[in-house]
């Protein structure tokens, strides 16, 4: 790591408030029916917080549904109680899949390296499937916002590798 990267991180805040948003029509449906609803990927999100001293400031649970989704992303937008934004599920190809849809208009600065390096890991663990993601991060009102993918090893692969590492240096940055 460069001394400059290093100086940036030492002067990144240490704990950030973080609004998860998972992207699942089938499980909100379940949720909304009053059925239990198992939510690995929003567990491991919470924990992977807990376990480095981060606080989940929300987690909810959303359709596949652009119009709903860039509701929920307006609102957290204009709340002063979140630093990073992330949408787990909707990433993919198929029709259903809108997230990226739903949010990249409300960026004012993309991060395409996000994209790129997570598709490279995701590559290295499990090959060429890696190409079916559109994992995305931008900047939007000064919040980090990340959309990665709802399976349990890829969000793992994102928070470990990617979004903890940096989403602190990424918001210094964006807030200068």
């Amino acid at each position: 790591m460069s001394k400059t990267t290093q100086e940036h991180k030492k002067q990144a805040p240490r704990r950030l408030r973080f609004g998860v948003f998972i992207c699942t029509t089938s499980r909100y449906q379940a949720f909304k029916a009053g059925k239990k609803v198992k939510d690995e990927s929003g567990e491991l999100i919470a924990n992977l917080l807990l376990q480095t001293g981060q606080e989940l400031a929300f987690r909810t649970l959303l359709p596949d549904d652009k119009e709903l989704i860039q509701s929920a992303l307006k609102k957290v937008l204009d709340s002063k109680n979140v630093d990073v934004v992330v949408f787990s599920g909707g990433t993919g190809i198929s029709p259903k899949d809108v997230t990226i849809e739903a949010v990249e208009p409300f960026m004012e600065k993309t991060l395409p390296g996000f994209g790129e390096l997570f598709r490279w890991l995701s590559y290295e663990e499990i090959g060429s499937a890696s190409i079916l993601t559109r994992a995305f991060a931008g900047i939007a009102k000064g919040k980090v916002v990340f959309c990665i993918p709802g399976s349990p090893n890829a969000v793992k692969l994102c928070f470990e590798k990617l979004i903890l590492p940096e989403a602190s240096h990424i918001l210094k940055h964006s807030q200068e």
